[in-house]
C-alpha cells in the first residue's frame, strides 16, 4: 500500500529517493501517550514495500502534553540505513516491513 503524497517528505539516502509520513494528527491512544509514535517510509520511485517505525517518543501533538522529541530527516535516514541491513526491499511488493525502536518508551497514567 503506498503512502498518500499529501504531507509526505522526500529524503534522499544513499543516492536513492524515499517519501516518509508522519501523521500530522495523532490516533487517539498515541493522542492519550498510550502508545509510541509511529511513521511510514517508502521509494520514492517505485513504491513496494512500505517501511512502519515505531519510535520510543510519543507523538509530538499529544492531549495530554508530554514532551516529545521531534523526527528528524537525520533520524529517518538512520533508521532507513538500518532497515536496509535488516532485509528491508523497499522496491519488492509484500507486507509492511515493522522496525521497532519502542524500547524505553513510557506510556501516560
Amino acid at each position: 500500500m503506498a503512502l498518500v503524497r499529501k504531507r509526505a517528505r522526500r529524503i534522499v539516502v544513499d543516492g536513492t529517493a524515499y517519501r516518509w509520513r508522519l501523521r500530522h494528527r495523532p490516533t487517539y491512544p498515541r493522542g492519550l501517550a498510550w502508545t509510541p509514535c509511529t511513521y511510514a517510509v517508502e521509494h520514492a520511485d517505485s513504491p513496494g514495500t512500505t517501511l512502519v517505525v515505531t519510535t520510543n517518543q510519543p507523538h509530538p501533538g499529544n492531549w495530554p502534553g508530554r514532551a516529545a522529541k521531534p523526527t528528524l530527516p537525520s533520524d529517518v535516514a538512520e533508521v532507513i540505513r538500518r532497515a536496509l541491513d535488516d532485509g528491508w526491499s523497499p522496491t519488492l511488493p509484500g507486507p509492511p516491513f515493522r522496525l521497532d525502536q519502542s524500547a524505553g518508551f513510557t506510556q501516560s497514567p
